[in-house]
């Protein structure tokens, strides 16, 4: 039986006048890879610090087992800054020491590219003071993640890493044996990493069995048992289970009969974008030519970025944009937007550009643009424009606009100088859709948004007709919203990637020289045709018990939400509700097992 490692029981939460968790009951154990989403300012910091007695409840308490080894990851960093990167990770190791740690060895490669920390100028002798918050964040996760820890409480980790610094971090949570306790908006590391979800909303936490992919079912099915206002196409849960069941990335390893539940509500959800539509539509908008370059050469300063490019942006395209850190994927975009700006005047370092007379261009840089504090959300959208045409006969105004971005009427009266980053994130994105462009360049849009904003964002970018651009290191986003992926691999060259992401990552593998080399194949089993046919009579006898463990969870659901008010019969509902989850996990696994037979 798993040992209980953190206890967190009746505990409250009051800010002001507004209770961020309230009278909330949780416990994290051995084994558990626990993922917290919610929207921003719902508490989900405020629970993880309290999980690590970073932060004293105001009712309850909150019990750790004795001896526990806790690592924690929080939004601001505890390194002196007077010391050298190798006194904080490495300590006073010498260097055969740390250097034979096969530990050590995987966590300076995985978060900095190499032993000798290129990107550093003086490697592990680099003093921390001056680095930027980004990189000190990736020394104080280094940190962590080198020490044994039995419970890993992480806010934010995949914050400025790029995409294969976050597909090291999520293989290298897998292998390890601590429990986890994770806040991101990175849902693809999600789904990778964690088997439970907590979901804080209006106070409450909703559990959750499995990843990402699994929360987004589950909730879907909680709103449609739940009769929510929303009609089943409006809904946003619905649509994302959609994609991820029709997409690409086939994210779930889950038996047959709950592909099957899933298959089922999203049967009517049409797809994502109905792309001969929008390209007809950006066709109308932006003619024929876009952006055309021509033998372009990028520099930052003296640096040549990219050379001899020569690339086509249509109208209606849907770029994904990627590459490692510094190879030029943003001063592409800043040398597109100035010719877009100069109608052509000013062109690259060599080459030429040449823009569509029609491009009305929209750019989302990293920077979130100042404004005036005293205005109100409102106003601040108002000043771009009142209405917005959103394609085929659909009109927004703004305050229409401000409620489906998070802007509640409420809120929208709200000095803009009282907002918090994500928010202001928010209201940025929406100022630019406001003023109806028809080509975006969207440069890292997801950081400091929630999922709930980013699903939003999603789904008002699937009916956007126009051409658009987007660097980002958040894989999901990535993979959601646009078609192509390029990619810029530091060889001053641009590529397309058939197989997007992966193979980008398979691409950079390569590019490393110090890459492990791939494990032989191993022996596949023989099983006889005897043993074969009995493990197909035992998976069809599972099948039909997990769909009637469906049926009841179902239920037991229903009747959960009828007797809300009666604590003692939900107490009771809940304790066979996890009893059942319990015995369901393990004729899931056994389900696997002769699957994999058969």
């Amino acid at each position: 039986m798993a040992v209980n490692l953190v206890n967190v029981e009746a505990v409250s939460k009051v800010y002001g006048t507004r209770a961020l968790l309230d009278g909330i009951s949780l416990g994290v154990s051995e084994g558990d890879r626990i993922g917290v989403v919610g929207r921003n300012g719902d508490g989900k910091t405020t629970l993880i610090r309290m999980l690590a007695k970073l932060e004293e409840p105001d009712t309850g308490r909150v019990t750790q087992s004795g001896g526990l080894r806790m690592g924690v990851l929080t939004q601001h960093d505890s390194l002196d800054p007077a010391a050298t990167i190798r006194h904080e990770i490495i300590r006073d190791m010498a260097d055969h020491e740390w250097a034979g740690n096969a530990k050590i060895r995987d966590v300076l490669t995985g978060l900095f590219g190499g032993l000798d920390l290129p990107g550093f100028g003086q490697g592990l002798d680099t003093v921390i003071g001056p680095l930027s918050g980004g990189e000190r964040r990736r020394i104080a996760l280094a940190k962590l993640l080198i020490a044994d820890q039995d419970l890993l409480v992480l806010d934010e980790p995949t914050n400025h890493l790029d995409v294969e610094g976050i597909s090291w971090l999520a293989k290298h949570l897998q292998e390890r044996r601590s429990a986890l306790v994770c806040v991101t908006h990175d849902r693809w590391f999600l789904d990778q990493v964690c088997t439970r979800m907590w979901d804080v909303q209006c106070g409450a936490v909703f559990e959750y069995e499995g990843g990402y992919s699994d929360y987004v079912f589950a909730r879907a099915e909680r709103e449609r048992i739940a009769a929510t206002e929303e009609t089943k196409r409006q809904n946003l849960m619905r649509k994302e289970l959609a994609w991820l069941r029709r997409g690409a990335p086939a994210r779930t390893s889950k038996p047959r009969y709950r592909i099957e539940a899933a298959n089922e509500l999203i049967a009517d959800v049409p797809p994502p974008r109905d792309k001969s539509e929008l390209m007809r539509f950006a066709n109308a908008r932006l003619g024929k030519t876009v952006f055309d370059l021509e033998n372009v050469t990028v520099q930052a300063g003296p640096k040549v970025l990219l050379k001899h490019l020569t690339w086509h942006l249509g109208p209606g395209d849907r770029i994904g944009l990627v590459g490692v850190n510094g190879a030029g994927k943003t001063s592409l975009l800043r040398a597109l937007a100035e010719a877009a700006r100069t109608q052509g005047d000013v062109q690259p370092a060599a080459g030429s550009v040449t823009v569509g007379k029609t491009v009305k261009l929209a750019y989302l840089s990293q920077e979130v643009g100042e404004l005036d504090p005293s205005l109100r959300v409102l106003e601040a959208v108002q000043r771009v424009r009142d209405r917005v045409d959103l394609g085929k006969g659909r009109e927004m105004t703004a305050g229409q606009l401000c409620e489906q971005f998070g802007f509640t009427k409420e809120k929208q009266w709200t000095p803009v100088g009282d907002l918090s980053g994500g928010e202001r994130r928010r209201l940025q994105i929406l100022r630019l859709l406001m003023d109806e462009p028809n080509v975006l360049f969207l440069d890292e849009p997801t950081n400091d948004l929630d999922i709930e904003t980013l699903t939003q964002l999603e789904d008002l970018l699937d009916g956007w007709p126009g051409s658009m651009i987007v660097i980002s290191h958040d894989r999901f986003f990535i993979e959601r919203t646009t078609d192509t992926v390029m990619a810029l691999l530091g060889d001053a060259s641009l590529r397309m990637l058939p197989r997007g992401l992966d193979e980008y990552l398979e691409r950079r593998q390569k590019m490393i020289e110090a890459a492990t080399p791939a494990p032989a194949p191993a022996a596949a089993k023989s099983t006889s045709s005897g043993d074969a046919r009995a493990a197909k009579k035992e998976l069809a006898k599972i099948e039909r018990q997990l769909n009637k463990m469906s049926d009841r969870e179902t239920n037991l659901h229903a009747q959960i939400a009828e007797n809300a008010t009666d604590f003692d019969k939900v107490a009771k509902l809940d304790a066979e509700l996890r009893e059942l989850i319990s015995d369901r996990d393990e004729l899931e696994m056994r389900w696997l097992e002769l699957a994999e037979e058969a």
